[in-house]
């Protein structure tokens, strides 16, 4: 029970913070701000859509990636801890780095946004990929695999919500507090990277030992 408690944490804290829910509406309501709610709540419920398909696709291709690849869970792992470490780190910074991308107009960039950029990479980035990757390989059965899904769900309908009330948080907080939710998200991030980097040092250096 206990192993699986902290299985179904770490995958939501994990995934949360990977997310970053919070940190996406102010991208979010500006892109937004002349739409009707109805539009918004379609437009955020196609994104999370498009994240959700795009996370079990690559849960359950993982194991095919490893293979063709020859890439081991240890290396993703070492891998993913660096690149969550330097996503929590701008974070940290509160700055959003991965919401626009380099020579893309205006209008390009809102076209058709709800898929792409919204749904991916800015839901589910390459962040969130690679966790989900990691935690499918963690999960050592049916049940974990199941709680892993479910807290998928969680995370995303919980992403929905905030960005359908999302001009309402942001009256709430205001900039600074939306700064300040951003930055503790981003320790909480970087903490978990440094985990995710011993997890798959140690085995690595075990087996160098060894040998």
């Amino acid at each position: 029970m206990d192993r699986i408690f902290q299985f179904g944490f770490l995958a939501f804290t994990s995934l949360f913070t990977m997310v970053t829910p919070f940190g996406i509406i102010p991208y979010f309501t500006s892109l937004t701000k002349n739409m009707t709610h109805k539009e918004v709540q379609r437009i955020a419920f196609k994104g999370v859509l498009t994240a959700f398909i795009i996370m079990v696709l690559f849960a359950f291709a993982g194991n095919f990636i490893f293979e063709f690849f020859h890439i081991s869970v240890n290396g993703l792992r070492i891998v993913g801890g660096i690149l969550f470490f330097l996503s929590g780190y701008d974070m940290l910074q509160a700055k959003m780095n991965r919401l626009k991308e380099e020579g893309q107009s205006f209008s390009e960039f809102v076209n058709e946004f709800a898929i792409t950029p919204l749904g991916i990479p800015i839901i589910c980035g390459p962040g969130s990929i690679t966790m989900t990757i990691v935690l499918f390989n963690d999960a050592r059965n049916y049940s974990e695999k199941a709680i892993l899904f479910g807290i998928i769900i969680v995370v995303l309908f919980t992403t929905y919500l905030i960005l359908v009330g999302s001009r309402t948080i942001l009256k709430v907080l205001g900039d600074n507090g939306n700064k300040v939710l951003m930055r503790i998200m981003g320790l909480i991030l970087m903490v978990i990277a440094v985990e995710l980097m011993f997890a798959g040092l140690k085995p690595m250096i075990q087996e160098m030992m060894g040998k």
